[in-house]
């Protein structure tokens, strides 16, 4: 009687109660040092989790090999977890249940909204067009930076969830007037099943698809979402092994490898890279990192320089100041990259697209608004100069 009145005391979630409340239920129960292992874990991010929402969006995952009848190995992303039964990934959305590697956020949506398909950023894909914009708890990576971190650097378990279905995406998508989704503000890696399902729906209705994504994911997940993709945003955070390792938990040469692959898989890719202040600001770093993408993803690659806002772990540093993001546009353009972005600067010029042969202004934009597109089908209304992007639905 003892266990099962323990037991059910371990399952009462931190929403329910506050840790005080949690503590003074112990004591009167008579459990608080029978109790200690559990109520360390009960309000801890780990291995062991809340159980009550845990069915909500279960799914056998995709890419997973079993080692033994109780160990899997993910194979989506590169951190390649081995999991225990009862275990939980990296991310912390996939666990290993009774030897079956399972997702936990199929169709669990804790983010849900329309946006311009500018604020991705997406630039050269019809612009002035709304993104149907959806989102799990989870992801593959430890930003310090995140603007997001109270979805991703969370289990399920800690975010507030609705039942989405993926058919529900598409339509809700449709009604709203989007012309394309977008998955995004978490990590879609994380929540592949799910997108990959709706994506194959938007792709049947019309309806375009975009990761937006830091790119940490394996080439066989990624080819295979390739062949439902129309265009992706890739958070390419820095070209330093070491800065990507400890501000990030990221590896440089698997990013780069997905990069070659949106671009060889015909994927229409732009990229942002957060320009953070002391960390990985220095322009050496940033022209090597332009040489590369011009080298190996062309000169039509848009890059966007974003403005970094103190969050997260790094309150402690400054905005990133406005002349640095300069420099590093001239450094782009310098590198022969033709266009290149200043973001989070809302009514900058940088936000515009130039034609690079002529130089006229093509499109304005101010903060996420188009307020003029000299985009004619997909060449510059005053040369002819073609325009890389996707200009038509």
């Amino acid at each position: 009687m003892k266990n099962l009145r323990l037991l059910n005391l371990a399952k009462i979630s931190e929403k329910d109660i506050s840790r005080r409340e949690f503590i003074k239920l112990l004591f009167k129960a008579g459990l608080f040092l029978y109790a200690a292992p559990v109520l360390v874990n009960a309000f801890k991010l780990g291995n062991v989790y809340a159980k009550t929402k845990k069915a909500d969006g279960l799914k056998e995952a995709m890419f997973y090999i079993k080692l033994d009848s109780k160990t899997v190995q993910c194979l989506l992303c590169p951190h390649t977890c081995v999991l225990q039964e009862g275990t939980r990934s990296f991310c912390r959305v996939r666990e290993n249940i009774s030897g079956k590697l399972y997702s936990l956020v199929y169709e669990s949506a804790c983010a849900v909204h329309v946006d311009p398909v500018e604020k991705k950023p997406v630039y050269h894909m019809l612009p002035g067009s709304l993104a149907y914009s959806i989102a799990t708890a989870g992801c593959n990576l430890r930003c310090k930076f995140c603007q997001n971190w109270q979805i991703s650097q969370m289990p399920p378990e800690k975010t507030n969830n609705i039942k989405l279905s993926c058919r529900d995406v598409v339509k809700k998508a449709r009604e709203k007037g989007c012309r394309s989704i977008a998955y995004t503000y978490s990590e879609p890696t994380i929540f592949y099943e799910y997108a990959i399902d709706t994506a194959k729906l938007a792709k049947k209705e019309g309806i375009k698809n975009i990761f937006v994504t830091a790119g940490f994911i394996n080439p066989e997940p990624l080819n295979e979402a390739c062949n439902y993709l129309d265009a992706a945003n890739v958070d390419l955070k820095g070209f330093d092994k070491k800065y990507l390792k400890e501000v990030c938990a990221e590896d440089l040469e698997p990013l780069l490898d997905a990069l070659v692959i949106y671009k060889k898989r015909g994927v229409w890719l732009e990229i942002t890279n957060l320009v953070v202040p002391t960390l990985n600001d220095d322009m050496k770093t940033i022209k090597k990192m332009c040489v590369w993408i011009r080298e190996n993803l062309g000169t039509g690659t848009p890059l966007h320089f974003s403005r970094f806002w103190p969050m997260y772990k790094l309150k402690n540093l400054y905005p990133t100041p406005i002349e640095t993001l300069i420099e590093a546009r001239n450094t782009a353009l310098g590198a022969g990259l033709k266009y290149v972005y200043i973001g989070n600067i809302p009514h900058h010029t940088a936000n515009n697209t130039y034609c690079p042969n002529c130089k006229k202004l093509l499109i304005e934009r101010k903060g996420y608004t188009v307020t003029l597109n000299n985009v004619t089908g997909s060449s510059c209304k005053y040369c002819s100069e073609k325009i890389p992007g996707i200009w038509e639905p």
